[in-house]
């Protein structure tokens, strides 16, 4: 017969490895976008192939995550906050999931770049990709602490991958109305910088979902956005 004190220690090993898993999946995720910019960046189409097959762990990542909190919530039937936490990892799982998702798109495209002529708006994309790499590592860093703080600062900071993404989406437009050669090559880096600023709109999705762990309500549908540049590509 199970004691409370055991019941309590189990519930509490199951929240300890559904957290890990999470913590894994965001490495795995990091890594696919930093390989996936490195690849468009340096030219690699090796790498980018790399990325490409790697994200398939991403899936299984994922599959295993929900049925992990799934069984938890039916063994355990947990209280409020700790079915908070699950309700939240589920939906941080598939985030991160997507967000590997677009790093395999990135990656897909820079194939293609490889072969093409170099051009002065790849600096822009590469900057654009230090910054969705740099908040994706922060909202990261903010769920394994439960820092909702730092969780709400990098939601109101997302307008700043909007503003990068209208920028490049104006200055490709006009390299491709000055020479028609460009139309081929500059599709495929809007193509990134809006893989880049999707990332950006999922890492604020996880920043909600730690607001919503820590404080047990909804962050707000207010965040900041930059405004928008044109035609919304479908990726």
């Amino acid at each position: 017969m199970q004691t409370g004190r055991h019941i309590v220690t189990s519930f509490d090993d199951d929240l300890i490895a559904i957290q890990a898993k999470i913590s894994e999946m965001g490495g795995v995720v990091e890594e696919l976008l930093r390989d996936a910019l490195k690849a468009l960046r340096k030219r690699d189409a090796v790498l980018a192939e790399h990325v490409i097959e790697r994200d398939k762990v991403l899936d299984t990542m994922e599959l295993d995550l929900e049925e992990m909190a799934t069984h938890v919530i039916a063994l355990r039937q947990p209280m409020a906050q700790d079915l908070r936490v699950l309700i939240a990892a589920i939906k941080i799982a598939s985030t991160l999931e997507r967000i590997g998702d677009l790093a395999k798109n990135i990656a897909r495209r820079a194939i293609f770049l490889a072969e093409a002529k170099p051009i002065k708006v790849s600096n822009s994309i590469v900057q654009m990709g230090k910054a969705t790499r740099g908040h994706l590592s922060e909202i990261l860093d903010a769920h394994a602490k439960r820092d909702a703080d730092l969780a709400v600062d990098i939601w109101n900071r997302d307008a700043e991958i909007d503003d990068m993404y209208n920028a490049i989406f104006r200055e490709v437009v006009t390299y491709m109305m000055e020479d028609s050669r460009m139309i081929g090559l500059g599709s495929q880096l809007l193509f990134v910088a809006k893989n880049l600023e999707r990332i950006g709109d999922h890492t604020t999705h996880i920043a909600e979902m730690i607001y919503y762990v820590v404080k047990g309500e909804p962050l707000g549908d207010d965040r900041p956005k930059g405004d928008p540049a044109g035609i919304d590509l479908d990726v």
